[in-house]
């Protein structure tokens, strides 16, 4: 019974120096993925919407990535999928919700090949605020 109890406590002992040792508390700064623009669900590209409309109007992601829309205006915007008022085409794109000024938000991700039309859903007749997202090899919509 003794050796058994001097087994576990060396054990336990061995697992705490080991933890310890690789737990932290140490100097270094801690690891992260740095995520590029071919991981799944990051952002590839920002769209900035201000005052004089969307920049740029035309972005291409791959499929699985997500789209940034930041919001440098002093009017709170709704970047949504077309067509209004369902916006049911891209339903990912609808994910970025209401942007206060100043706020930014990004889009689920965007899983197949295809464009994706989006607009403001404050300002759905004002083509400044309108944009399309391209994803894959999905064809450019004319007028954008």
């Amino acid at each position: 019974m003794r050796i058994e109890a001097a087994c576990a406590a060396a054990l336990a002992t061995t697992f705490a120096i080991g933890f310890t040792a690789c737990g932290g508390g140490g100097g270094g700064a801690p690891l992260s993925p740095s995520p590029g623009p071919s991981q799944p669900g990051q952002p590839a590209a920002t769209v900035t919407i201000t005052a004089a409309g969307v920049s740029p109007r035309t972005v291409r992601i791959e499929p699985g990535q997500s789209v940034r829309f930041e919001n440098n205006d002093t009017q709170a915007h709704v970047p949504s999928s077309d067509p209004h008022p369902t916006h049911t085409d891209c339903p990912a794109i609808n994910a970025a919700g209401t942007l206060a000024p100043g706020a930014s938000r990004d889009t689920a991700a965007l899983p197949a090949a295809r464009s994706c039309g989006f607009h403001d859903h404050n300002n759905p007749d004002d083509d400044r605020f309108r944009g399309q997202i391209v994803v894959g090899d999905g064809p450019e919509m004319p007028g954008y």
